[in-house]
């Protein structure tokens, strides 16, 4: 089944419905732009970075009761995260398909497929059977006679869908001042600033490439000491290309009409601080470090990266599909879809390991926050607490001084003991 089929909303605008009023008085209706700023070599490489470290991610379906104890219960929605969310995408594309659509839109929408059923008591329960990112060219909010909020969209094929706004997994980036999608004031990301830094890194990039082709294949000029008309000049060019061709000791023989005037040329090249300053504005645009795009990153640099880029993004992720797939019900249980950072998380394995073995020796975390802190999803069994042998309770150590103590004392006042 295709997902334009399997899209349960009206096709086109329900009767009755009004664009949504807003808080600053836009109109909001929102196309899709140009995406210039993706022709940049950088700009892709940032993107690239963050999209493949995301995709790292392991959603799981867990609950967490009122102890704060933590449980993943069986369903489909374990189920579809753990390969495959539909049936064209596996899971790690699946993630750094939103990656990127959030970065060239600033909004990222996926659409859940669910069936309905009847639990009991007048109660129903969604079961899903997918989940797709959507790739719309323009959007459209509107209000049901109901006061209800709706979205349309409109894509390239032609159809459009309205949907309920509460239905559509919606994940913004940059939401500053427009009150309904990431990006500027108009609903679409603001690349003005950006786009200045590109212009002018493509400009001496140009220039890089106009010195080396200029070095490389001017030499000299053939200085004709004759008159001649356009026919006669193309015939002597040809004749002292020739002479080059044919040269074997390096001497260009001319006669008496020609002379060759060697040129020395010096490009002048762009120095190696201006095109790391130029790299630097884009990359520190996107959040995204050199030692991160090379790979050859150490732990501080890597968290650095993590808690300044990858992590919003990791708790707005877990935060909209949780609001979107549960109903406030199934939330006010524990129930919630988080992404897992195994393989991600920036600690290296020698300071997580320190960290557990502090940590666990004096019985502070459960089995499953363990295995939180290596990026592992908990167990059924793992609630339990353990601890060290080495260390004990504070009041049985005073406990047990004292009674020693008291001891001693009595021993030596005793007028038997030798």
């Amino acid at each position: 089944m295709g997902l334009l089929s399997a899209i349960k909303g009206f096709a086109g605008r329900p009767k009755g419905s009004t664009l949504a009023k807003m808080l600053n008085g836009y109109i909001p209706i929102f196309s899709q732009f140009g995406q210039d700023i993706y022709a940049s070599d950088v700009v892709q490489n940032c993107i690239h970075a963050i999209a493949t470290e995301i995709s790292k991610l392991q959603p799981k379906h867990i609950r967490t009761d009122s102890n704060g104890m933590q449980s993943q219960p069986n369903g489909p929605l374990n189920r579809l995260f753990k390969f495959a969310p539909n049936e064209l995408m596996t899971t790690k594309d699946f993630l750094e398909k939103i990656i990127w659509l959030l970065y060239l839109n600033e909004n990222a929408f996926i659409y859940p497929i669910y069936d309905v059923y009847q639990v009991g008591d007048g109660m129903t329960k969604r079961y899903y059977r997918a989940f797709y990112p959507l790739n719309p060219t323009r959007v459209d909010f509107l209000q049901s006679e109901a006061g209800e909020l709706l979205i349309q969209f409109f894509f390239g094929s032609g159809t459009n869908f309205t949907l309920r706004y509460a239905d559509v997994i919606h994940i913004r980036r940059k939401f500053s001042l427009n009150d309904l999608m990431g990006g500027g004031a108009n609903g679409q990301p603001d690349h003005k600033a950006l786009l200045k830094v590109l212009q002018i890194n493509d400009a001496v990039l140009q220039g890089l490439e106009m010195g080396v082709k200029t070095s490389m294949s001017i030499r000299g000029l053939l200085k004709i000491n004759t008159m001649m008309d356009t026919d006669a000049q193309k015939a002597e060019r040809t004749r002292f290309e020739k002479s080059i061709d044919e040269g074997k000791s390096g001497i260009i023989a001319t006669d008496l009409k020609g002379e060759y005037v060697p040129l020395s040329l010096d490009p002048k090249m762009v120095d190696k601080e201006t095109l790391n300053f130029l790299d630097s504005k884009i990359l520190r645009w996107y959040g995204v470090s050199l030692p991160i795009i090379n790979g050859d990153y150490t732990d501080e640099q890597y968290q650095a990266f993590y808690e300044r880029t990858l992590e919003p993004i990791v708790l707005a992720l877990g935060q909209a599909f949780s609001v979107a797939i549960f109903t406030e019900r199934e939330l006010d249980v524990g129930n919630e879809l988080v992404f897992y950072q195994k393989d991600m998380m920036y600690l290296s394995t020698t300071a997580k390991l320190n960290l557990l073995k502090t940590a666990g020796e004096q019985g502070l975390l459960t089995d499953n926050q363990k295995l939180a802190l290596l990026g592992y999803p908990p167990l059924e069994d793992g609630d339990r607490r353990t601890q060290s042998l080495n260390y004990a309770d504070v009041r049985l150590v005073n406990a047990y001084q004292m009674a020693g103590k008291t001891k001693a004392t009595t021993k030596g006042d005793n007028p038997d003991d030798g």
